[in-house]
């Protein structure tokens, strides 16, 4: 009997853990079909926003900037995440806050920060001024924007990467001949490299989501969210929705495409 009711007791626990779960999930989901809904309403809006040459290009400014940021994130964060597994010493709390304050400051503060920095005047922006390098309404104060809250996603992720990597392995690299780079780019990195990767696609989301942190530095040229914004202060839903549904499509392929090239190039034996 009290094991017959402790079965009992886990299978319904077990149940209220997956509704309660799935809620988030449902969440998602109702969000994604009303606006497939609201979409179909006007499917003429549809075709005519996915060939509007403004949508386009603010699409393929977005994911470029998007990339580029990952690319110079992963440059410099890799290492710096390598280094903070690494090291045990007071200063690393400090190192960790610094990394992770991205995280908890207002979109637009993040912006204001960046602009200070690299606005004509800012200590930065005198010095790319110098090479003839403009942020202000320009391409690379988008990139900086993205790079900036991108930060603790790729950082972070990389880290816990090269935490789970056994120090012994290198130490043994080592004792064979390696030096502290060739350890780290032959043993450690590929180990961590899943994480890293998964780290870079939730930073390339993060950065293609951005909006308030880019328009202090560059409302121009527009990305994406910042058409958006515009379409629907003038034109209202309509416009908008076509935008989203376009733009959910694209970004959804995407995402599923590199996190299926992480699993498969990390877990060979994995399902395609």
């Amino acid at each position: 009997m009290a094991s017959g009711m402790s079965r009992g007791s886990i299978r319904s626990t077990g149940i209220a853990l997956i509704l309660t779960g799935n809620l988030l999930v449902v969440l998602v989901l109702l969000s994604l079909v009303t606006l497939g809904l609201r979409a179909a309403e006007d499917p003429g809006a549809l075709a005519e926003t996915a060939l509007d040459g403004e949508v386009a290009s603010a699409i393929g400014i977005t994911f470029g900037a998007a990339a580029l940021s990952v690319g110079i994130l992963a440059l410099l964060g890799t290492p710096l995440a390598y280094i903070m597994s690494r090291t045990r010493n007071r200063a690393l709390p400090l190192v960790e806050a610094l990394v992770d304050l991205p995280l908890i400051l207002p979109h637009t503060i993040a912006g204001l920060l960046v602009y200070l920095l690299f606005m004509r005047s800012g200590p930065l922006g005198i010095i790319f001024g110098g090479m003839g390098l403009s942020f202000e309404d320009a391409f690379p104060g988008i990139v900086a924007a993205m790079l900036f809250v991108g930060i603790p996603y790729y950082v972070g992720a990389a880290r816990d990467g090269f935490t789970r990597v056994p120090i012994e392995l290198e130490l043994v690299a080592r004792t064979l001949g390696a030096g502290p780079a060739s350890a780290f780019i032959l043993v450690a990195l590929p180990l961590a490299g899943r994480e890293c990767l998964s780290g870079a696609v939730v930073a390339w989301g993060r950065a293609v989501g951005e909006f308030a942190a880019v328009v202090m530095i560059a409302y121009h040229p527009p990305v994406i969210s910042t058409l958006i914004y515009t379409r629907f202060t003038q034109y209202g839903l309509a416009d908008t929705v076509a935008i989203a549904v376009i733009l959910l499509v694209v970004c959804g392929t995407i995402i599923i495409v590199l996190r299926r090239a992480a699993l498969v190039l990390w877990r060979p034996d994995a399902p395609v």
